[in-house]
């Protein structure tokens, strides 16, 4: 799937000179904070759905996911398969799959749907068995999902087939009444990120996704990667240096309140990595991940992958947590560790 987004349906296009005055002539809701380059990741296990019933069930499991990251603004989600190795399918190819679901694409793939601006998913997302229970799944409303009465230096867009009036350049819809247009060249059907210019006679330029998180203070949505096993979620990082604060959920874990005693302070890293294990427990990952098994990480030694290993919810009133409802309760007590406003 290309990275940005077009609308089958047709629009009237932008004059040559930039963008019209209703683009800009519209309200800002989501204030922007501080720029940073911190970010935040949570990685979720293949067996939060596995033990859903029906389609349904794990469609609307992914869709709270989705929620959470939304809600407390999560800038990465990894899914990881924490499955015996007999029970994982082989040369699975997403494109030509018409049975059953596998896991861990189809976490990825609705995921990745909902993250997706409305007005783009017609183009990038084409008829699915995955996407049957769509009509279930909440919207995350988030930035750069755009409602037209709103206003936001950034937008992102997805470049059209229909070339500008001007013959130069490329068409780009970003779900506005009026598309826009932008000096580069660039294929039809890919979804971009525009910086917005500050007057009509401006033209938007392109920038990197990361751009609206890293100077202009917004969050920006989430990005879906998926990981062969727990120790993969660590080995195969995004990020240069990997992740520098890593935090492990379990109900043997020490409280949250012993593993940063310190209320009104805030943690000091550059990438914090949440992990989450589904109805067994992360142990139940680590014994299933062969590489952990050569390094003896096994059973009570899951705890010595991370940087902490913290029970959200001491004394709970049930004998089990949904990973869903751990996601909400855990990134509530752990928020005040990046955000104590």
């Amino acid at each position: 799937m290309s990275s940005w987004e077009p609308q089958s349906k047709k629009r009237r296009l932008d004059t040559d000179s930039g963008i019209g005055n209703g683009i800009l002539n519209t309200k800002e809701r989501f204030k922007p904070t501080s720029a940073r380059d911190w970010t935040i990741s949570i990685a979720v296990p293949t067996s939060i759905i596995t033990s859903c019933v029906t389609r349904e069930q794990r469609t609307t499991a992914a869709g709270s996911i989705a929620r959470a990251l939304a809600i407390f603004s999560v800038d990465e989600v990894v899914i990881f398969d924490d499955s015996p190795i007999e029970q994982r399918p082989r040369n699975f190819d997403p494109d030509a799959y018409t049975g059953d679901i596998e896991p861990a694409h189809f976490l990825e793939h609705l995921l990745n749907y909902l993250e997706t601006p409305p007005f783009m998913r017609k183009v990038l997302f084409p008829i699915h068995p995955n996407l049957k229970s769509q009509g279930l799944l909440h919207g995350l409303d988030m930035p750069h999902h755009p409602h037209k009465d709103e206003w936001l230096p950034y937008r992102e867009g997805l470049t059209l087939e229909a070339p500008p009036r001007s013959g130069k350049g490329t068409a780009v819809d970003i779900g506005m009444p009026e598309t826009v247009t932008i000096s580069e060249d660039i294929p039809p059907k890919t979804r971009v990120t525009l910086k917005m210019p500050d007057d009509a006679q401006g033209k938007p330029e392109p920038v990197n996704p990361a751009e609206p998180r890293t100077e202009g203070g917004y969050f920006w949505g989430y990005s879906v990667r998926k990981a062969k096993s727990l120790s993969d979620v660590f080995t195969s990082s995004a990020y240069e240096d990997g992740y520098d604060l890593s935090i492990g959920t379990s109900e043997r874990g020490v409280p949250l309140s012993k593993a940063f005693p310190n209320h009104n302070q805030t943690a000091t890293f550059n990438h914090m990595l949440i992990v989450f294990g589904g109805p067994r427990g992360l142990e139940f990952a680590a014994m299933n991940d062969p590489d952990l098994g050569q390094m003896g990480i096994q059973g009570a030694r899951t705890k010595e992958l991370f940087d902490h290993w913290v029970n959200v919810l001491p004394n709970q009133g049930t004998r089990g947590i949904r990973t869903d409802e751990s996601l909400l309760i855990a990134l509530t007590a752990l928020r005040r560790l990046w955000d104590n406003s």
